[in-house]
């Protein structure tokens, strides 16, 4: 787990070596390694099942078809992210089968539930790392991914090497271990979507409402110290992967994306209304190379034709950003705690009565 981990900020390394020694062929590799892999998993797995050979078999068709299924679900326009998707079916099964051999010998309904819940701590911990670094995406879908490919892989488990004991039941000791692993996957969790998906939203008179992580009053001051520290320490103008990603600077060339893809579609007034907030809480972000480019401010003209253009346009409605990629949850940060840390305790409190 600590090595899926660690190795988040050299996987955009890895991808960018295979698509230089590998123009254009990056989703036939990566899909050929993921068809390898399954191929070398399940015929190993055909050789080890000896007995029980229905049920045993089905388990198998079942990952498959879930892990097939949920695959095609999660599909976009984007083959190259659909492979990196399906590559984690391999990861997460084979930590989920490494977990299920260790927990194994308990023989009881834990070594289902442990190896699931150790798992979504590791995914969860690797989704948050992500997050920091820079062009990694970390977010809840992919959480749910990792857990969709934990399920397959307990699957495959329990077809290959079948639970030495009773699973219909709890031997003296498993409860509580259930409920502490529940109890710290609930509150890394809860950690990870505080940091990730818990945000704001920012209403303008002028423009309308938009999303971010910051309030309004955080968002100008965080525009005023990047302003400066960006005027006395400019940030790379390459990509540096091991390194701490900006927010700021990520939030800011999101709303850059939505405008010029608002421009390109037509929408006049939605590029116009996108370009105000650059200008009005992301200023240096228009002006300051970075190694996401340079040069996104309008020139004055194209600005001047926007205003123009976009006052012509009836407003049928307040303007609401989509620009942030995921969705942010508006909900009051001590009300959530309070729930998470109740949920935490109760678990905390029946697993001590257990024991």
């Amino acid at each position: 787990g600590l090595a899926f981990v660690l190795s988040a900020p050299f996987v955009g390394q890895i991808r960018s070596e295979l698509r230089r020694a590998f123009p254009g062929g990056f989703v036939t590799v990566v899909g050929g390694v993921i068809a390898a892999g399954m191929i070398a998993a399940l015929l190993a797995a055909t050789l080890r099942i000896r007995d029980r050979r229905p049920a045993r078999y089905g388990l198998l068709a079942l990952a498959v078809l879930i892990a097939a299924a949920y695959s095609a679900y999660r599909a976009g326009p984007n083959p190259e992210s659909n492979a990196v998707e399906r590559f984690h079916f391999l990861q997460y099964g084979l930590i989920t089968y490494l977990f299920y051999r260790a927990w194994r010998p308990l023989g009881d309904l834990s070594v289902l539930a442990l190896p699931v819940l150790a798992g979504l701590i590791v995914g969860t911990v690797e989704e948050w790392f992500q997050w920091f670094i820079p062009n990694r995406v970390g977010e809840m879908s992919d959480v749910f991914l990792n857990l969709v490919a934990m399920g397959t892989g307990l699957l495959f488990s329990v077809a290959v090497d079948p639970p030495a004991g009773d699973v219909r039941g709890l031997r003296v000791g498993s409860a509580t271990r259930i409920a502490r692993m529940a109890g710290a996957a609930l509150l890394v969790f809860a950690v990870f979507f505080h940091i990730v998906h818990l945000g704001h939203r920012i209403d303008d008179d002028e423009i309308g409402t938009f999303t971010s992580r910051w309030t309004r009053e955080d968002l100008l001051a965080e525009q005023a110290r990047m302003r400066e520290e960006w005027r006395v320490s400019p940030p790379p103008t390459t990509l540096v992967r091991l390194s701490r990603e900006n927010q700021y600077l990520t939030e800011g060339i999101q709303h850059v994306r939505e405008r010029n893809r608002l421009w390109d579609a037509g929408n006049i007034r939605g590029a116009w209304l996108e370009n105000r907030i650059l200008e009005k809480y992301f200023e240096p972000v228009l002006d300051t190379p970075t190694h996401e480019g340079s040069g996104h401010r309008w020139p004055r003209a194209q600005r001047a034709d926007a205003e123009s253009r976009a006052a012509l346009e009836a407003a049928a409605a307040t303007y609401v950003s989509d620009a942030y990629p995921y969705r942010l949850f508006l909900w009051p940060k001590p009300a959530y705690w309070l729930v998470v840390l109740v949920a935490a305790a109760a678990l905390g409190v029946g697993s001590t009565r257990r024991a």
